[in-house]
């Protein structure tokens, strides 16, 4: 007999053995919460619904009978395929009972957050991303300030054939990866109403060098430090003293927030008077590469964190981690030591000796 979880699971409710159910991203958000890191709640439509979905819509057959024209040196093809995919999925209807379990989860997310239909984050959660040595990440959609149980389905939807992208199906056909082992879980997750959001690096993402944190900033919500349109606030934090060694302030010209009136996300310039001024400030820069310490030696490796300052807290500001992977470019690449190994303190000091070195 199915069992709730098989359908919807909250954030809490997984770790990094639920990715074949929850996928890489909410997976991940369930792991930060057992390390106690702060993480807007919510929940995960898994992979189980949208699999029960494809087969209540009886359209799983026919997606794979339009991927059987994909080629992997023809881009063309797997542009009609997507858009032939994914008008079926999100014309196709969500049974009943389906809507009802979804509908009921959100409702509870709302309870839990004391606010009617709370504005939630849909956010894609493949089962193939996220992975150290996968570039399956960043292929699917994300969909912000959400709201009402009729939104957060057509929004899931969406999320559902965001697998199948014309750069989904082109990655993998290039890459020789079946298009039936990629699956699609969907996180639902309050959303955070920042004044301030960007990501962290636990290492220098300029030179690898694992001794420091890099974090990007501009204000209003992460997409446009996420997406690389805007030239954000950059801080490097030293782990070993948490200081600030370096400050590099942007002239930042434009956010996404949210739109008051019509309850959407908007893009607006930046006010003059914010401009050129730094968006974070020192206290929280730390505060920051504190949890992201945190966070990496949770996981025990280097991390790529996408993070929020959330402006719902009066007086206060309350940092809030909103996606974390293991980063992927330095990580797999081994450190080299700084100095050759000398056999003895003597060894090394005739070394530096010869070399006309100065000794401390």
């Amino acid at each position: 007999m199915e069992k709730r979880q098989d359908y919807i699971s909250w954030f809490e409710e997984c770790d990094l053995n639920s990715i074949p159910l929850v996928g890489g991203k909410n997976a991940s958000l369930g792991e930060l919460l057992k390390a106690e890191i702060p993480v807007p709640p919510g929940f995960a439509v898994t992979t189980k619904a949208y699999t029960l979905f494809l087969e209540q819509g009886h359209i799983k057959k026919d997606i794979f009978k339009i991927l059987e024209s994909v080629k992997a040196d023809d881009i063309d093809s797997g542009e009609e395929a997507s858009k032939t995919i994914r008008a079926l999925i999100e014309n196709t209807e969500v049974t009943d009972d389906l809507q009802d379990y979804i509908g009921e989860f959100y409702r509870r997310l709302s309870k839990r957050c004391h606010v009617p239909a709370v504005p939630v984050a849909v956010r894609s959660s493949a089962t193939a991303e996220d992975l150290p040595g996968a570039s399956f990440a960043g292929q699917q959609d994300t969909f912000l300030w959400v709201r009402g149980v009729d939104g957060v389905l057509k929004h899931v939807k969406k999320c559902w054939s965001s697998l199948f992208t014309s750069r989904a199906i082109y990655y993998r056909a290039k890459m020789g990866f079946p298009h039936d082992r990629v699956e699609i879980s969907v996180g639902v997750q309050k959303m955070a109403n920042a004044w301030v959001a960007g990501v962290m690096f636990t290492l220098n993402p300029a030179t690898g060098d694992r001794a420091s944190i890099a974090i990007d900033a501009n204000w209003g919500f992460g997409e446009s430090v996420v997406s690389g349109e805007c030239t954000p606030d950059n801080f490097i934090v030293n782990k070993v003293t948490n200081e600030i060694i370096k400050k590099t302030i942007s002239h930042k010209t434009f956010l996404y927030t949210r739109d008051p009136e019509n309850h959407c996300v908007i893009k607006q310039n930046v006010p003059a008077e914010r401009t050129d001024i730094q968006c974070v400030v020192d206290l929280d820069v730390i505060a920051l590469a504190g949890i992201g310490k945190r966070i990496e030696k949770h996981y025990g490796k280097a991390m790529d964190i996408e993070w929020a300052i959330d402006k719902d807290t009066p007086g206060k500001a309350k940092i809030m981690i909103l996606q974390s992977r293991p980063e992927t470019v330095w990580s797999d690449k081994k450190a080299e030591p700084v100095m050759a190994a000398r056999s003895s303190a003597l060894e090394h000091i005739c070394a530096g000796l010869v070399a006309g070195k100065k000794l401390n």
